[in-house]
């Protein structure tokens, strides 16, 4: 593995949102030679690990997002200085389907194929959203609804 990219940074604030970002203080396009989204694979602090993008927001610079779930692992919070160390990410995304989906999506082969046409982030959403269910009737009230919104056109809950 090539030699990360280390940095530290505050964690700031989107807006009023409960959302955290940090600023990447060099350039994409001389580090990656790109422009937009860069995708990486992050660690925090030296202990929690983050596959997601730098982007560009509306800002000088690109940014990195902290999720809530990270910056609870960490115990940050905004104003607090965080170590990242990064790489870019050229590994294909993938989603684990769970046996259960699979089948509704063999069911529904128009409805699969938008699925595998899908962002890795809206496709890792809606597989979220299933999983994320405590019941087992919810579970499969909500794959019966995925169906109903990849075939309505939407790309994430």
């Amino acid at each position: 593995m090539k030699q990360g990219i280390e940095f530290t940074g505050i964690i700031k604030q989107n807006g009023d949102m409960n959302a955290a970002f940090v600023e990447f203080p060099f350039s994409t396009q001389e580090l990656f030679n790109k422009k937009g989204q860069v995708k990486i694979r992050a660690t925090f602090d030296q202990k929690v690990e983050y596959r997601g993008s730098l982007a560009k927001m509306k800002s000088d610079c690109h940014i990195l997002g902290l999720t809530q779930e990270v910056r609870k692992q960490l115990g940050k919070s905004f104003g607090d200085e965080v170590f990242v160390s990064l790489i870019e990410d050229k590994e294909e995304r993938t989603v684990d389907i769970a046996e259960d989906i699979a089948l509704v999506f063999n069911e529904n082969p128009e409805a699969k194929s938008l699925f595998d046409k899908m962002s890795y982030t809206h496709r890792k959403e809606y597989i979220r959203w299933i999983e994320e269910a405590k019941k087992p009737e919810t579970r499969e009230k909500r794959k019966i609804r995925m169906i109903e919104m990849i075939l309505e056109g939407k790309k994430g809950i």
